[in-house]
């Protein structure tokens, strides 16, 4: 298949990817403005949601003009699409800042766009995501094809109780353990909380990572291992593996060109979806270690009653998963280019 192929087959799923962005922010906002209003809620307890827990009838009033909760719905989601767009202005008190393009909405709990917090807080989530991500591919995938390989001996069945622990033991639990062991007890890693972030000081960055790497990419690993080994099973016994080894093709050639290429397409899907899921905040492993990321944004937001940061957090979340997928469906033409006709 040559790019002529490849192109109609990435601007189809561009296009798709441009309408499940639109129906995630319609649905993230229909969520948080007319679910509440279905189940019964006024305007006032909406917008009280925003003010505090002591809200008061002029701050009730006050936001209910600010944000426009008294207008239909339809047009409180039109004007919070054009604020992406164009950015919007907000009243905080006898001031009025500018919210600029793409505007999430504004916080009054902190006092700035929404945005502006979670582009501060995203390296730290990014760090975790993507550092744990290579080390669960690599470690997953390599004891995956190892343990097909090798099927029925001891390594084949060790890692597989591994595999069966990693993704039995909840991620707060081998978090704190890991933390008791190589943090309080060995001192080998810094202690919860020693987050810097890598523009500051690369190696503290770094050492302090390591366990939540570790930790997070032993949940992902056990499943990304079971999943390879079972699709290398299911390949090595087709009929072009056999006859990639009667033309006499190195076994790492097979294994590596032929049946493992083969296998990573179900990789590929799962990865997508785990990334961006954690790329919209890893809550259990940041709030254990103490990382200053999307995750313990959200804690912080929903125990404040932060509702235009949470929104945010949810529709970055849902946008994260949506662009990732969007990649992954893009690696398919090159893992696998029966997809591109499809």
């Amino acid at each position: 298949m040559g790019p002529r192929s490849v192109f109609p087959y990435l601007i189809r799923r561009l296009i798709g990817a441009v309408l499940m962005l639109l129906l995630v922010s319609l649905v993230t906002f229909g969520i948080f403005f007319w679910l509440p209003k279905l189940a019964g809620q006024t305007t006032d307890q909406i917008a009280a949601g925003y003010v505090g827990k002591a809200p008061t009838a002029e701050a009730i009033q006050d936001t209910k003009e600010r944000l426009g909760l008294d207008k239909p719905v339809v047009v409180q989601y039109g004007e919070y699409l054009k604020a992406i767009v164009v950015g919007k202005d907000y009243k905080a008190g006898p001031v009025t800042d500018h919210c600029p393009a793409p505007c999430l909405g504004y916080s009054y709990r902190s006092s700035q766009p929404v945005l502006e917090t979670l582009l501060d807080r995203a390296p730290a989530t990014a760090s975790l995501a993507f550092g744990a991500a290579v080390v669960w591919l690599i470690g997953g995938i390599t004891t995956g094809v190892v343990s097909a390989l090798r099927r029925g001996s001891l390594w084949d069945r060790t890692a597989m109780i591994i595999a069966l622990s990693g993704v039995s033991l909840p991620i707060y639990f081998t978090g704190l353990v890991s933390l008791a062991l190589f943090s309080y007890t060995f001192k080998i890693f810094p202690g919860g909380g020693s987050y810097l972030p890598l523009t500051t000081n690369p190696v503290t960055w770094f050492q302090s990572l390591v366990l939540p790497w570790v930790t997070l990419a032993f949940l992902y690993a056990a499943m990304y291992a079971r999943l390879t080994r079972a699709g290398m099973l299911e390949t090595m016994n087709e009929d072009y593996i056999r006859t990639a080894r009667a033309k006499g093709l190195p076994e790492k050639t097979v294994v590596t060109k032929h049946a493992l290429r083969a296998s990573l397409t179900p990789i590929l899907t799962i990865f997508g979806l785990d990334l961006g899921l954690l790329l919209g905040g890893a809550v259990l492993t940041e709030n254990t270690f103490g990382i200053p990321g999307l995750g313990q944004l959200a804690i912080t937001s929903i125990n404040g009653g932060d509702l235009p940061m949470v929104l945010g957090i949810t529709l970055i979340t849902a946008t994260s998963i949506v662009v990732i997928n969007l990649i992954v469906d893009m690696l398919y033409a090159v893992v696998d280019p029966r997809v591109r006709l499809s």
